[in-house]
């Protein structure tokens, strides 16, 4: 039997035998969890209990963020002119709760608004043409656009050739500011704001804060909604440390709390077992359905549905989203497949640093799923691109150390437009700029990691062994949700592991690993879950060493509880 393949691991920091202990002494925890601790850049027992323990005070001030009030005294001058204003955002996960957010908050103050959501497939993203058409001639004189904004210089003139000023609460990185009334965006140079990392709908989260900060009067209104925030936060893969941590945290709290009527409703779709929602079920859920009203049909839909206080249009409506999600899921299969096989019939593929391509009827609304599926199978940065009428128009997906946002502006003379985030983006070109755009994207990725191809790299927090492994271990790691980037599940290593007795291939396919075994030097033996990774099974039934990587579950069976290992990789041991 061949060994299987094996992936590169690497330990996320390192740090001083001594450093860790002493955090925890003071700590009075492990220095397994110690170690854990530092690798989220916490050093004191007081750094440790803030963040173990958030509290709603440690929300930033909402007036630390630039033009925060020019944007609160324009607000104030539209209500007491009565002036209409116009919610516009993105169709996205971050656009809709965000338009959900800022229009609940409008109409709570007595503000004569309406919301705008661009269609997907004739406006494309950001603020379009026809926006500002709508608002013209629905004589609005103020735009607040929530996740959109940044980069659409030329329609804010429009919007100030007709009288209209604009309001941008964004969060993508502006290169030049456009000619707005106000832009509350951290990712502004001249911001100094501490928490760079907010999505969309925090933006407009922090705006409505100021307002009852102005005003002097409560922000119980405002926290009721930090549920669509949290949902925002999780699905947009900002780094969840200092505020974002925060957001999540009392998000978490509010949805857990009170369900909205449309949250309630999609979660029945989704088949939720009602246990306590975590950022992972808001991600794989919430979000994918609320997507979904956008990438198949409007994302006026998912607005509707966060928006709605009535049973039975909340049952209505996320229905139908859960009917445009089947066909998401449909869709996603099929044009992964053609993905595939187009990347298995073109040599270009076999030695290219990423992956880009292109086929006319595709559908565009999930092309970013596409490019995730196709990066599992091809570790490259990938673009999945859909042509219509001479014009390609896509998603971007990354990999771990490569900014894409980056990558594209260094091929921006080949594109009509681009924007987003360092690990996904949007852009368009014209179809006859294809292979150009392609092998200048391709050097452009090649050149930055001096011509090494990217491979797999897992990382873990701490190295441990199985008599460490116990339930106070495991609760000690409890306080450390709500998970995220900068601040993930912990992963743990063990070394010189070996079966026990009953390691044994499970699941339908019977492509899943159940793992029972030891580690040389200890009694202790553990039981665990490998899912998809059957090629290990005759290596370690045949009393071969191997290491593990993996994350720690409770796992309840016939009442009773255990502590089990969810292995993440696995590799023969160092000898």
């Amino acid at each position: 039997m061949s060994t299987p393949k094996e992936n590169n691991w690497k330990k996320s920091g390192q740090f001083s035998h001594e450093e860790i202990a002493e955090l925890a002494i003071k700590s009075n925890t492990s220095e397994a969890f110690a170690e854990i601790l530092f690798l989220r850049n916490i050093r004191t027992p007081e750094q440790a209990r803030a963040f173990l323990k958030p509290e709603i005070n440690q929300f930033l001030d909402p007036f630390g963020l630039k033009d925060m009030d020019k944007a609160i005294t324009r607000l104030v001058s539209a209500k007491e002119k009565k002036e209409k204003v116009l919610v516009y955002g993105d169709y996205d996960v971050d656009g809709t709760t965000a338009v959900a957010v800022f229009y609940s908050f409008l109409k709570h103050v007595g503000f004569d608004c309406d919301f705008y959501i661009p269609d997907r497939y004739k406006e494309g993203y950001g603020f379009s043409d026809a926006g500002v058409a709508f608002a013209h001639e629905n004589n609005f004189s103020l735009i607040v656009t929530l996740d959109c904004g940044i980069k659409d210089g030329l329609r804010i003139e429009q919007c100030n050739a007709f009288g209209i000023d604009v309001i941008v609460c964004d969060h993508h990185t502006p290169e030049v500011l456009p000619p707005a009334f106000a832009i509350v965006n951290p990712k502004r140079k001249d911001c100094t704001y501490e928490n760079k990392g907010l999505c969309g709908c925090a933006v407009g989260f922090k705006v409505m804060c100021a307002w009852f900060i102005h005003h002097n009067e409560s922000l119980d209104f405002a926290y009721s909604f930090l549920d669509l925030v949290a949902i925002a936060t999780g699905a947009d893969i900002v780094p969840v440390t200092s505020e974002n941590r925060v957001l999540l945290h009392f998000g978490l709290k509010e949805i857990n709390t009170h369900f909205r009527p449309g949250i309630a409703e999609l979660l029945t779709n989704a088949k939720h077992s009602g246990k306590i929602l975590k950022v992972v079920d808001l991600v794989f859920l919430i979000a994918p359905r609320i997507n979904a009203a956008g990438r198949i049909f409007s994302g006026k839909r998912a607005v509707e549905v966060l928006l709605t206080n009535n049973a039975e249009d909340a049952k209505s409506v996320a229905a139908e989203i859960e009917k445009y999600n089947q066909e998401r899921k449909g869709l996603d299969r099929s044009i992964t497949q053609e993905a595939l096989d187009i990347i298995e019939s073109d040599s270009f593929y076999q030695d290219s640093f990423t992956t880009v391509l292109k086929k006319q009827g595709w559908h565009k609304g999930v092309v970013g799923i596409v490019a995730s599926r196709l990066i599992e199978s091809y570790y490259k940065p990938t673009i999945v691109l859909v042509e219509d009428d001479g014009i390609l128009s896509g998603s971007v997906r990354s990999i771990d150390g490569i900014d894409v946002y980056e990558m594209l502006s260094l091929c921006e003379e080949h594109l009509i437009q681009f924007g987003g985030h360092s690990m996904a983006a949007g852009l368009k070109l014209k179809s006859e700029n294809f292979l150009t755009f392609r092998e200048a994207f391709d050097n452009a990725v090649r050149t930055f990691t001096n011509h090494v191809r990217p491979e797999r790299c897992h990382l873990y927090d701490t190295e441990i062994q199985f008599d460490e492994i116990s339930f106070k271990l495991y609760e000690s790691i409890q306080p450390l949700e709500p998970h995220g980037p900068e601040n993930m599940r912990p992963v743990f290593l063990s070394k010189n592991i070996k079966n026990a007795r009953f390691t044994k291939l499970v699941g339908a396919q019977a492509d899943h690993l159940q793992l029972h075994v030891k580690q040389a030097g200890n009694f202790s033996e553990m039981k665990g879950i490998a899912f998809k990774m059957k090629e290990w099974v005759y290596p370690i039934i045949e009393g071969r060493e191997i290491d593990l990587l993996y994350q720690l579950n409770e796992n309840v069976w016939n009442g009773q509880s255990s502590i089990q290992l969810e292995v993440l990789d696995i590799r023969l041991s160092r000898q």
